[in-house]
């Protein structure tokens, strides 16, 4: 049960909620609709609290069922078709109340319950700690770029200089959204880049927006070429860069991302891409983003001024450009590795509940 996002509300709506629906040390809670849907948990606060309507409130009958075999058994493969197995909505994803109500579940001897959850308890506490070490790991890969990044851009000395972008730019720039917003976007046609398109780790097509020409044509002081280095200026992605990739050009921009374009033989792409993104460049965006008013947010003003250190010779800056995409392919290949591993310990736990509710556990 986790507690760090906990919502508090006031007592003219909390007492009459509490009356209704009065949750105990104990109580097995599910969530029933939104993004959440699904999640399941045993209440281990002892204290009054309030439930939101998306929040289902199950009591186990004392003596009768285990709480805690009820959680798992709703997680078990089982358990998802019977209780969340039909859920509607095609945006939203619900579980109706009546169908939860109606889920029959194995109900096997208290004393059966019990041992079952003691050896769940065990073996999933054995992958958790599994699945901690392998998030650490994915820390440490990611720390292993950022420090390769660091020895290449801390670099100084003869042949480097500093300078602003507004001298070594052809163009920086943000669009807008078409009137209309989502609405507004097509099936195909021309590409609209989003914030949520950009990463450090390169541009990803999800959930990518197209327009027609004739938006397009509003837009177009911001067309995207190749080469660009597109940098997330507004909200909770600010200061994530990535280059383009050609295959979805033609495209656009949005107001929340920017387009940096370089003068010709003045600055490798890759260069200033990797730069944007070592820890040092990317702490001074956002530090620069933070002095917003009300959000977060980097002007075109701010990117013009911003200063970058580079080596003058292109040959340099491409041999720099390549240490930094072999070291980022090299932790890409371990990243990848140990997400295959976390999602192998996820299928483990998958395996090991189905077992534990058809009689197989051992």
């Amino acid at each position: 049960m986790d507690l760090t996002k906990l919502q508090f509300v006031d007592a003219d709506f909390h007492e009459p909620n509490y009356r209704r629906c009065k949750p105990e040390l104990g109580d097995v809670l599910l969530t029933k609709d939104g993004a959440n849907t699904g999640n399941v948990t045993v209440n281990t606060l002892d204290e009054p609290f309030s439930l939101l309507s998306s929040v289902c409130l199950m009591k186990p009958a004392n003596g009768l069922l285990n709480s805690h075999y009820l959680k798992y058994y709703i997680q078990s493969p089982a358990g998802l078709t019977s209780i969340t197995g039909n859920m509607t909505g095609a945006a939203i994803k619900r579980i109706i109340l009546r169908t939860i109500k109606a889920a029959e579940i194995p109900v096997p001897p208290i004393a059966e319950q019990e041992v079952i959850v003691e050896v769940l308890d065990k073996a999933f506490a054995a992958i958790d700690q599994a699945k901690a070490n392998i998030e650490q790991n994915i820390v440490n890969a990611k720390e292993l770029f950022q420090s390769k990044l660091n020895q290449i851009f801390s670099q100084k000395g003869d042949g480097w200089e500093e300078t602003t972008l507004k001298e070594i730019t052809s163009k920086i720039g943000s669009g807008a959204t078409p009137r209309g917003g989502r609405a507004a976007y097509k099936k195909s046609g021309i590409s609209l880049i989003r914030s949520m398109n950009i990463y450090d780790d390169g541009f990803r097509p999800d959930k990518l927006a197209f327009i027609d020409e004739a938006q397009a044509e509003k837009l177009k002081n911001v067309i995207v070429e190749e080469r660009d280095v597109l940098l997330n200026i507004t909200g909770a992605s600010i200061a994530r860069c990535c280059i383009v990739d050609k295959a979805f050009l033609p495209a656009r921009v949005n107001q929340h991302v920017s387009i940096i374009r370089l003068i010709d033989n003045t600055l490798d792409h890759s260069f200033l891409h990797y730069h944007l993104i070592s820890k040092t460049t990317k702490n001074a965006l956002l530090e620069i983003g933070a002095q917003g008013a009300t959000r977060q947010a980097i002007t075109k003003t701010q990117i013009q001024d911003f200063c970058i250190r580079y080596p003058n010779s292109p040959e340099t800056q491409s041999l720099m450009a390549n240490e930094c995409k072999q070291a980022e392919a090299i932790v890409a290949e371990l990243i990848s590795t140990y997400q295959t591993k976390l999602t192998s310990l996820e299928e483990l736990k998958k395996s090991i509940l189905q077992k534990a509710f058809v009689g197989e556990l051992t």
